[in-house]
């Protein structure tokens, strides 16, 4: 007689539901593009001079225009799609070409050239409040969140359907989340210091990478050239 762990035989069948892995693979993709550990210290150098308070009120502003911009996105999707004939695809062939560069530039511990450069951190580090540009969008709501977003968003039947809900939730939870780490982003580097955030941003890089193939192989079986696996 074989026995099975109850917990985890009920574990499996949760896992396996459609809409707890959607919304895993939504808030995987998404935080991992947003990436709010990777701009912790671009964050404390724009922030250099500015107190708690100040720094936490940018940290907020940023987080709130990248969930403003991503869900955009979420919301226009489909009729992004339809108004330039774009297929799912194509998008997610292009999408993955995105994500599979920026997961490389990961992988060597430092944030893709799209999302953010040193003209931009200096720059902003003169501005008055640069929570918005460039904290809020590219470094957070970048190239590669805003194709994610996309890719998912091409997967969802129609705007009412409970994969929106499960992106437009993925989202929500990501702005949050990087409200809290760059709010408190001068904590945050001293717990994991300067080599256990490039450790976490090579972690997430891999993982990002292994996304991006996926997405090759999603748009090439929808166009027919590979078989379905």
């Amino acid at each position: 007689m074989i026995w099975i762990n109850p917990a985890a035989a009920a574990l499996q069948e949760i896992q396996s539901a459609p809409i707890v892995r959607f919304s895993l693979l939504a808030l995987s993709s998404i935080f991992f593009l947003v990436d709010p550990l990777a701009a912790v210290p671009t964050f404390l150098a724009i922030t250099h001079d500015a107190d708690a308070k100040r720094r936490r009120r940018m940290a907020r502003k940023g987080a709130l225009t990248c969930w403003i911009v991503l869900s955009s996105f979420a919301v226009a999707g489909q009729a992004i799609f339809h108004i330039f004939g774009i297929t799912l695809p194509a998008f997610e062939i292009a999408g993955g070409l995105i994500l599979l560069l920026i997961g490389l530039d990961m992988l060597e511990a430092q944030r893709s050239p799209t999302q953010e450069t040193t003209g931009d951190a200096e720059e902003a580090a003169s501005k008055e409040d640069a929570g918005i540009v460039p904290l809020g969008i590219p470094m957070l709501a970048g190239p590669g969140a805003i194709s994610s977003v996309m890719v998912l968003v091409g997967q969802a039947p129609s705007l009412w359907h409970w994969q929106m809900a499960a992106i437009l939730g993925a989202i929500a939870i990501t702005a949050l989340m990087a409200y809290l780490i760059l709010g408190a982003a001068e904590q945050v580097r001293r717990v994991l210091g300067e080599t256990g955030i490039r450790i976490l941003v090579r972690i997430m890089g891999l993982l990002l990478v292994a996304l991006a193939m996926q997405l090759f192989v999603n748009g090439l079986t929808d166009l027919h050239l590979i078989p379905k696996l």
